[in-house]
């Protein structure tokens, strides 16, 4: 970017969608349903982008698709559906059905790195294919009718720009309207330094907003990728487990760390919504992979996380997390 440097809190818009700040929620992998996205609105993102959502599920009106993955909050807007696949006539029909069920961007996952999806020939995948990555692009638009947006690495392997050099045909020939930037190879996954550098070579030769993705453990390493890479906007990913409050951190709402009751609130306020999403059973189960998270931000030991994970029922987890917010540390901090 030239001139004076946007701050943070900055709107900034994509194609005909502004966003209210520069602090992006990542998709998150099995984990950006709806609750998840509210949440980090709620706590000052300027725009959550959903979980990879399969666009044969959709094209096919996969129920469980439909029902749970496209399960929109009227609270989230603007938000951002993640579709994958390999079949530019289905991304345009799941696009379609993404903005029928309330989807303000359509974001197309070119990044992932799990076997499984690149084997489809989805995800990092078609950084090898860049005439297919652009019939998804336009795919995606002509269905939504929608902003398109793309997240992908730099490259496969190490040594490799092709998703550089895909993103720059993106932005140039696809009609893109921003660009999710991971400076890694997809072969580390979320090992070794990404490359901010590479990042501010991308802004300069793209005229679409590039968003800088990756890295982003912590409010100051997302403040320092930003000024590194010149990038229009920070997405966080697993720096936001656990940890809402990093959103405050970044548009300048919060400069202490959450205390223990804030921390039980928020995991108690998880714990209703989860259930809400998915019924007590599949919540109880489901919340496994969340607890963790909390239980490390509360302080506390494994023997809390193995407690929660042994939990009969929701109700029996409630009585374990409220325990934490007594006047008197619990015997287990």
């Amino acid at each position: 970017m030239r001139g004076t440097r946007p701050q943070l809190t900055d709107p900034f818009r994509i194609a005909d969608v502004e966003i209210s700040n520069r602090v992006l929620l990542a998709p998150l992998a099995g984990i950006g349903n709806w609750f998840v996205r509210l949440q980090a609105k709620r706590f000052g993102a300027g725009l959550a982008v959903s979980e990879m959502v399969s666009s044969f599920g959709l094209h096919h009106r996969n129920e469980r698709t439909l029902r749970e993955l496209m399960r929109i909050h009227p609270d989230e807007h603007p938000v951002s559906v993640q579709l994958f696949g390999h079949d530019a006539e289905v991304m345009r029909s799941g696009a379609a059905i993404a903005a029928e069920a309330g989807a303000d961007l359509i974001d197309i996952n070119m990044g992932c790195p799990v076997r499984k999806v690149r084997r489809t020939g989805a995800g990092a995948e078609l950084l090898r294919d860049h005439e297919l990555a652009l019939a998804l692009a336009r795919g995606a638009a002509e269905g939504s009718g929608l902003p398109v947006t793309v997240k992908l690495r730099s490259g496969i392997a190490a040594g490799d720009r092709s998703g550089f050099e895909l993103a720059i045909r993106l932005a140039e020939e696809g009609g893109v309207a921003a660009i999710a930037f991971h400076p890694r190879v997809a072969a580390v996954g979320h090992k070794g330094s990404p490359d901010y550098e590479l990042t501010r070579e991308l802004v300069e030769r793209v005229e679409v907003p590039v968003i800088v993705s990756g890295g982003l453990k912590s409010a100051a390493a997302a403040r320092a990728a930003y000024e590194e890479s010149g990038a229009a906007a920070v997405m966080i990913a697993r720096g936001s487990l656990g940890n809402p409050w990093v959103f405050e951190e970044l548009t300048g709402a919060r400069t202490e760390p959450p205390d223990r009751a804030e921390v039980v609130a928020e995991l108690l306020w998880t714990i209703d919504r989860a259930e809400e999403h998915l019924g007590s059973d599949r919540a109880n189960r489901y919340l496994r992979k969340f607890y963790p998270w909390y239980v490390e931000r509360l302080g506390a030991g494994p023997e809390l996380t193995d407690e929660l994970h042994r939990s009969a029922d929701l109700p029996e987890a409630r009585r374990l997390i409220a325990d934490l917010a007594a006047p008197e540390p619990a015997s287990r901090l």
